[in-house]
């Protein structure tokens, strides 16, 4: 799924991983428009649902489908504004992702994120250092935080300073799995291999593909 505001690059950056998914079996179909969540058959024959869709926001049945179809077993994944910047008045939906985003002081900057625990996604990977925008979110407490990163109160926004925010996580819901990232602003981010790597294993992790 993917769309919305062209800002993101959505399909730049979602077919930056088709043949990784075809190489590990999945068969993609790809749609480009919010409406495939109101299709009954379309959504139960997928068994993992990557969302690259900024801005705008869903319509009761588009969310329905969605959520019911994550809570009875289909992985849902994601990244950045793709995930955390849309469906606002949607409910259901940020209570499922976890998380959404506020704001990014400074905008295009300089910062580290740091790996402070062990998940399968994160296995071997430790703290690295990114120029992108760094995400200001609101998330749930119950997450399973798999990657940080701390604000120093710069770029305007002192109020900040010391706050250890998630960068990654992961969420069981229902029968299905949730996995997501704040980073992924454009192509080049996503290609920064901790961060292709961060990604590749939430596909895979989302979708409980060994």
């Amino acid at each position: 799924m993917r769309g919305g505001w062209a800002g993101h690059q959505p399909v730049a950056c979602t077919e930056l991983f088709r043949d990784f998914l075809i190489g590990h079996g999945f068969t993609v179909r790809t749609a480009e428009t919010l409406e495939v969540y109101e299709d009954a058959s379309a959504l139960a024959a997928a068994d993992l649902i990557i969302q690259c869709w900024t801005r705008g926001g869903f319509t009761a049945e588009q969310e329905d489908g969605l959520v019911e179809r994550v809570r009875s077993g289909a992985g849902f994944m994601g990244w950045h504004g793709g995930v955390l910047a849309v469906g606002y008045e949607a409910a259901r939906y940020q209570y499922m992702v976890g998380g959404r985003f506020l704001c990014h002081p400074g905008d295009l900057i300089d910062y580290t994120v740091d790996v402070p625990g062990d998940h399968p996604i994160t296995a071997g990977l430790s703290g690295f250092a990114v120029h992108t925008e760094q995400y200001y979110c609101h998330v749930d407490p119950s997450l399973e935080v798999l990657a940080t990163t701390t604000f120093r109160g710069e770029h305007g926004a002192p109020e900040t300073a010391g706050v250890v925010m998630p960068v990654a996580w992961t969420r069981r819901f229902g029968r299905g799995r949730v996995f997501v990232s704040t980073l992924g602003h454009s192509p080049a981010d996503l290609l920064v291999p901790e961060v292709r790597t961060l990604t590749e294993r939430g596909m895979l992790w989302s979708a409980n593909v060994p």
